[in-house]
């Protein structure tokens, strides 16, 4: 599954792909501090989303892994508030039982600038940490092997990977007054050829984020999708050659780097196979 983003960059470059975009809630974001944003801490993201009432793109401040709405007991939720960071694309129609078909028209798009993910290696002691990103217009189209790190390397442009939302209300923990949650989770689906070579490895192995087109990403936000036109977008695989990726030194180790470089820049692992570009 996909539990570890980045999102190095301004709120500005959000509002220069959503023109006329309302941001809700007044928060800067510090580039190092989401240089790594982690899921299990259910920490706060801007989520784009189309506010049900103006029926306007809105930017609003949302925790990671979704809280249902019936949610009454928050501390009686959270073993299982693991279970919401991530929705399987298969289940949102393919199962009405689940939360996820509940909630299937409150679609948002959670704004990063590339994910992380491991690959087991044979001869590597320990799993290879990687960076990913979509490529766009801004982007160069490099090959997904380590680049040469005596050259400057690409600063990825945003992309927008797709989730749904989820909004409770609940008792303040330190007021008792009722207060609403906003909460998000991220949607993923079966991997394409790249990232089962990275994601190779767990219980959730061959899994990846469900990366979209801009056109897909605009049409994801449109509040009458039919449950047929939903499904297309949910089925939709992006080509391999449609991400780049290289080795970083860890995700979610606090040990510096030897080099003093940042978490998502490239590192070099000594004898590590090239990835096969391949659909």
């Amino acid at each position: 599954m996909c539990y570890d983003l980045s999102f190095k960059t301004s709120l500005q470059s959000i509002h220069d792909i959503f023109p006329g975009l309302i941001q809700d809630d007044q928060f800067q974001i510090h580039p190092d501090k989401s240089a790594h944003i982690v899921a299990h801490s259910f920490e706060e993201h801007p989520i784009v989303m189309r506010n049900r009432e103006d029926g306007l793109p809105h930017l609003k401040l949302m925790e990671w892994g979704c809280i249902p709405f019936y949610t009454k007991d928050e501390s009686a939720f959270m073993k299982q508030r693991i279970m919401m960071l991530n929705a399987r694309s298969e289940r949102i129609l393919g199962d009405t039982s689940s939360y996820w078909f509940k909630i299937r028209n409150r679609r948002c798009l959670i704004p990063v600038t590339g994910i992380f993910e491991h690959r087991k290696v044979t001869g590597i002691t320990k799993k290879v940490p990687y960076f990913i990103y979509q490529k766009t217009n801004n982007t160069d189209p490099s090959n997904p092997n380590p680049p040469n790190l005596s050259t400057p390397h690409i600063q990825p442009a945003p992309f927008f990977l797709p989730g749904l939302y989820s909004v409770a209300e609940l008792p303040n923990l330190q007021t008792g007054e009722l207060e609403k949650r906003w909460t998000f989770t991220l949607i993923t689906r079966a991997a394409n050829s790249l990232m089962q070579q990275i994601h190779n490895d767990g219980e959730n192995k061959w899994r990846m984020p469900l990366f979209l087109t801009d056109s897909l990403r605009d049409k994801w936000l449109e509040p009458e999708l039919s449950s047929e036109e939903l499904q297309s977008i949910l089925n939709y695989e992006l080509p391999a050659a449609d991400l780049d990726c290289w080795p970083v030194y860890t995700i979610r180790s606090s040990k510096p780097r030897p080099d003093g470089l940042s978490k998502t820049d490239p590192f070099i692992w000594e004898g590590l196979p090239i990835l096969q570009l391949t659909d």
